[in-house]
């Protein structure tokens, strides 16, 4: 089913923008993990509404409340249910909208597979449903850390527009990026970053740019190879989210402009472990896992929704024009970058349990 993710750490999530409210099911979750809602809403409040000025002024606390699965502390091994409910839904604003199908959205594609859409803020393509990612995200590095693992993700945004930053992935703590409201762990590219949002919102438009992500410390030999590389997950995972245009893993394009002898990353033994002098492969080599940092980056579009009158046709097909009421984020960079985050934790905790499953916890090393 296409609400469904993950092969052994499984997730389902529910809900819809405007609804009663939105959530996830977890079923696989080892049991004895040490979990309480806090756990889970330190992730939900930095992925949530109306946090800065230069975000959606939504209203919602987004407070979780754990439903099943956890008694005493500890989960039992039995399905999760984690709810959040909406609080500041205004379906009222989105009337027109449901009449015209809005420019570069879901809705003229949900009514043609499904003959009916929810038209209130997207229903399910709405950015909101992320809650339960997130959430279940928050589990599963619960789950990382009690295998002993030591994986630690760090997403940033790395450009808005034509605004680049200088970040080492190898270097950069959370800490660093949270410092400022654009996410951006470059202090100076930040606030162009800022100045740049808040000019565009000014004229009723919006940006787009890319989230880099930095997966450090992975044990080598998660992956699944042929289908389920490691890589290929990520790229599911990362192009699943809303708004998603690109995906790219440790060199990514720029190394179809290098040569093989250029490209190719030399091994080397460095204290007692087999390493690379380089990361090109971004981490990964034949789906695999190779002990370096993993590291790639997402393209996110400008958001769809514009405050700008924009030609469109109706339900019952006729021309027409629409402008965007409501409250919507003029770039959805610093609001991603938790989701980025949330969907690496989610494929690596899923490849983590099937790498127990089959080859036991953590994987071999050849002998050298």
């Amino acid at each position: 089913m296409s609400s469904h993710f993950g092969h052994i750490f499984q997730i389902t999530t529910w809900g819809e923008s405007h609804g009663g409210g939105v959530g996830v099911v977890i079923d696989g979750c080892p049991p004895l993990v040490d979990l309480c809602e806090a756990d889970i809403q330190r992730d939900l409040d930095r992925r949530r509404p109306g946090q800065s000025e230069i975000v959606t002024p939504r209203a919602e606390a987004d407070q979780c409340r754990i439903l099943s699965g956890v008694f005493q502390g500890k989960t039992l091994g039995t399905p999760l249910c984690v709810a959040v409910m909406n609080q500041d839904a205004r379906p009222e604003a989105y009337q027109e909208m449901e009449a015209a199908f809005r420019p570069s959205h879901a809705d003229y594609t949900y009514q043609a597979k499904y003959g009916i859409r929810n038209g209130q803020g997207g229903g399910r393509s709405s950015a909101r449903e992320t809650i339960g990612r997130v959430a279940a995200a928050a589990v599963a590095k619960k789950v990382l850390r009690t295998l002993g693992s030591g994986v630690e993700v760090v997403a940033y945004v790395k450009s808005v527009h034509r605004i680049v930053a200088s970040v080492d992935p190898e270097t950069v703590t959370q800490e660093q990026v949270e410092a400022n409201i654009a996410r951006c762990p470059d202090p100076a590219a930040a606030q162009e970053m800022i100045d740049f949002i808040k000019q565009v919102r000014s004229e009723g438009d919006s940006v787009g740019g890319v989230v880099e992500c930095a997966i450090r410390n992975v044990p080598v030999g998660l992956g699944e190879p042929v289908f389920d590389k490691l890589e290929a997950d990520l790229a599911k995972a990362m192009l699943s989210l809303p708004a998603t245009k690109g995906f790219e893993i440790g060199s990514g394009f720029d190394g179809t402009l290098l040569k093989g002898s250029e490209h190719n990353d030399a091994f080397e033994m460095r204290d007692g472990r087999v390493r690379t002098l380089s990361n090109r492969s971004g981490g990964i080599q034949g789906g695999i896992s190779n002990g370096e940092t993993i590291f790639f980056r997402v393209a996110f579009k400008p958001t769809a929704t514009i405050f700008r009158e924009q030609q469109t046709v109706s339900v019952s097909g006729e021309n027409t024009a629409l402008k965007a009421r409501g409250r919507h984020d003029p770039c959805v960079l610093p609001r991603a970058v938790p989701m980025v985050e949330a969907m690496a934790a989610l494929v690596l905790c899923d490849h983590a349990l099937r790498q127990r499953a089959q080859c036991g916890w953590p994987a071999g090393t050849p002998q050298v």
